[in-house]
């Protein structure tokens, strides 16, 4: 019986940082690690659970930080997914913030564009549609409104 040897090459994390407790500092069993293509979570001491999403499926990203945040200096990174096993999860109490919610939604658009995914957001102003160039052209039934704005 011939072995099969399998080589795994990890990537390098950019970031890693654990979850911190409400004095700011790292006493928790929830770890963070992002490479240029995943983010991982590690979490437990006895029972361990390890989730993984790849930076492709984040659609939005954004940042909280509450007085007691900003004292202790950390923020709550909050992800939207299109991930079926962790959907919308919370970076929770994480040091230095500002500066991961932006390298995380940097490397968010780097993997969208490598994997070519992209978002479809609904621009069409209701009683317009557009014709085959793009421009809008008004449908019946649609009143125009003056150019100042007003109604």
């Amino acid at each position: 019986m011939s072995r099969i040897k399998v080589s795994i090459q990890k990537a390098e994390p950019v970031w890693r940082d654990r979850k911190r407790n409400f004095l700011g500092l790292p006493w928790s069993f929830t770890e963070y690690s992002l490479t240029e293509d995943r983010l991982f979570i590690k979490k437990g001491i006895l029972n361990k659970s390890y989730d993984e999403v790849r930076l492709y499926r984040v659609r939005d990203n954004s940042l909280t930080r509450s007085l007691w945040q900003r004292l202790t200096r950390t923020g709550t990174v909050h992800l939207t997914t299109s991930d079926m096993s962790l959907g919308n999860f919370d970076l929770r109490n994480i040091a230095d913030s500002e500066s991961v919610n932006e390298l995380l939604s940097n490397l968010v658009d780097e993997a969208r564009r490598k994997n070519r995914v992209f978002a479809r957001e609904d621009m069409n102003v209701t009683g317009h549609e557009c014709d085959e160039t793009g421009e809008p052209e008004e449908t019946e039934g649609a009143e125009e409104l003056p150019e100042d704005g007003t109604e």
